[in-house]
């Protein structure tokens, strides 16, 4: 399962890492005004991906002891 990405609904360009921590790509939304919303459902405006590996914490300072520190 950790070699397999994971892309879904929940999220995009996941993977698992050695320590079990699912890494993936963070998204930062701002709220519309709502004279800037065209319709139902449109509450959100996309304001910066965040890379997975920016993220969350690196593996090398994991706390899992499965994980080999070297």
């Amino acid at each position: 399962m950790r070699e397999m990405p994971i892309n879904d609904f929940f999220a995009k360009n996941g993977r698992i890492r050695d320590d079990g921590r699912m890494v993936h790509d963070m998204y930062v939304y701002e709220v519309k005004k709502p004279s800037e919303s065209k319709g139902d459902w449109d509450f959100y405006k996309l304001r910066e991906v965040i890379p997975g590996d920016q993220a969350f914490r690196p593996l090398k300072d994991s706390a899992c002891p499965i994980v080999k520190k070297g």
